[in-house]
């Protein structure tokens, strides 16, 4: 049930009442699934195809129950890794359940991942069962040898593996009585995108879903209203978004599976078609909105909306509110613990702002001596350590990271921000994005939002590249709007255009026009990439 006390209450006064309550004892799919009424709507799910179910929550529960047996059947034991490499389906929501209810370990991995990322994955978080559907089936048995720890395979969608998911499940019992965790327990599986170095796993208890209050006081979550989130299952903006933050307030979600990867029109008309109120998407997604032609033909409804997952630039702020009359609200987090700051309804929304510290989030700007800088200044964001539920217990079996990195009074996100005067944090780039040029920091997302502001522009990345007498120089990665061509006239007026807004200093002095800017999975720009590709080729 979704707590109404929050509204409309203004800020300062939703983070001085603020205080968590962690029981002792929780599991997250007793809060998700169990306690809601077997005939409430649970998820509308669709494909590309046209293939439409309607599934409760009695019947996600009849599913997880039985997935739970099975599981156990197999030998899965309270703390073992179930792996799930499967699309967005409600078997897949259902399985994820089950995992939780037998007190597992959730690994949950995208269909988009390569071979040595799934493998890296299965062998470093030593899962026991993997849940494969059959479209990724040759990938996984071409590996399994080399997974010493993976017994069993289960095959959703088709033949193959070591049992049939539809007939084993069919075979379980629907009776299962939901273990009971304790908060501390582990549930979750996590790899982070790290661009050096393999994935490092990070294990978050069943408790850093009560961290998810943000779907009551900034959300504005409803059971009345659809929620859709654009995000696959495989990452914690995707997984959170998409069942666990608005299932555990009884929220109907509205799931998409594509055929491929994102197209701005067919999610604009699955936001029309079933009338969404909520909707969680990326910048990416955003601005690959931006790029739809006649875009009001597409007749939403959206109460609320809201984007996470990389920096939002102002503009697609304020295209979205000129064409759908909808303000996008902007969240922070990281893997390890999310959000750290957000937007709310009951506050102004100032574009380029990823809003205020959560209520109950001790966050600060800090300088290298974790001292808080001055209004204005850049500093790294910081988290004060085990201050809410949402901490991680650590890195899966790295003790020493762990205690490195999560161990201290700080956990340093290596983000460069600052903050005005009324709390508001600016988002300036990561610690190795942030361009020193002859002695000034300029934040990479600056440039690339003013860079935005351009109608000739769809997209930008901004790096450091050496110069002798600088140190380094701002280079811009551009890729063109539509009607727009590469040209020596076109540099000089994206160059004046980022000076006379930001700085003499901080316009970029080099710009090269792409077709597209490489990018991580989860649709974040690879700028380590950008800052190889913008070095001098070595003799």
């Amino acid at each position: 049930m979704v707590d109404r006390r929050w509204f409309p209450k203004p800020y300062q006064e939703m983070v001085a009442e603020f205080r968590w309550d962690v029981p002792e004892r929780y599991n997250l799919a007793a809060d998700c699934v169990d306690k809601h009424p077997d005939d409430r709507l649970a998820m509308v799910w669709e494909d590309w195809r046209g293939n439409r179910r309607d599934v409760t929550f009695g019947e996600v529960k009849d599913t997880a129950n039985r997935v739970a047996n099975m599981l156990a059947s197999l030998g899965v034991e309270p703390g073992d890794r179930v792996a799930c490499l499967l699309p967005s389906l409600p078997e897949t929501a259902a399985a994820f359940m089950g995992v939780y209810k037998l007190g597992g370990i959730l690994l949950s991995l995208s269909m988009l991942y390569g071979d040595e990322s799934i493998e890296h994955r299965l062998r470093d978080s030593g899962a026991k069962v993997l849940i494969a559907h059959v479209d990724a089936l040759q990938r996984v048995s071409d590996m399994r040898g080399r997974v010493e720890s993976l017994e069993r395979v289960v095959v959703l969608g088709g033949e193959g593996g070591d049992l049939s998911f539809t007939d084993a499940v069919a075979r379980a019992s629907s009776d299962f009585q939901t273990l009971d965790t304790a908060a501390d327990d582990p549930a979750q599986l996590y790899y982070s995108s790290g661009t050096t170095g393999l994935a490092k796993g990070i294990l978050h208890a069943h408790r850093y879903l009560l961290a998810h209050n943000e779907y009551e006081y900034a959300h504005d979550v409803r059971e009345d209203e659809f929620f859709h989130s654009t995000g696959e299952w495989a990452w914690i903006a995707g997984i959170v978004p998409g069942i666990l933050g608005p299932w555990r307030f009884g929220t109907p979600t509205v799931v998409f599976q594509r055929k491929g990867g994102f197209t701005p029109e067919e999610t604009l008309a699955l936001l029309e078609r079933h009338e969404v109120g909520n909707v969680f998407t990326t910048p990416t997604a955003l601005r690959a909105m931006m790029g739809v032609p006649d875009p009001k033909r597409f007749h939403l409804r959206l109460r609320h909306a809201c984007s996470a997952g990389e920096p939002l630039n102002p503009e697609a702020i304020r295209w979205f509110a000129e064409e759908y009359g909808t303000t996008i609200f902007d969240y922070y987090g990281l893997t390890e613990s999310y959000p750290l700051c957000s937007n709310f309804p009951t506050m102004e929304v100032r574009f380029g702002s990823m809003g205020r510290p959560a209520p109950g989030w001790h966050v600060a700007i800090l300088d290298e001596r974790e001292e808080p800088v001055e209004t204005g200044e850049m500093g790294e964001i910081c988290l004060r350590a085990r201050s809410n539920p949402h901490y991680p217990l650590g890195y899966w079996q790295r003790p020493e990271d762990t205690e490195e990195v999560f161990g201290g009074e700080w956990f340093h996100t290596r983000d460069v921000a600052r903050a005005d005067k009324d709390g508001y944090v600016w988002y300036e780039g990561r610690n190795d994005d942030v361009i020193i040029s002859a002695g000034y920091r300029i934040g990479p997302f600056e440039v690339e939002s003013s860079l935005i502001e351009h109608s000739a522009v769809i997209e930008a990345a901004a790096v450091a590249a050496p110069d002798p007498q600088r140190g380094n120089v701002v280079k811009a990665f551009v890729c063109l709007a539509d009607g727009y061509e590469p040209s020596d006239a076109m540099i000089e007026e994206l160059q004046e255009h980022v000076r006379s807004r930001l700085s003499a200093y901080a316009y970029p002095r080099s710009i090269e026009f792409v077709d597209d800017l490489p990018k991580t999975l989860t649709g974040k720009i690879r700028r380590i990439d950008l800052r190889e590709r913008a070095r001098p080729p070595t003799s």
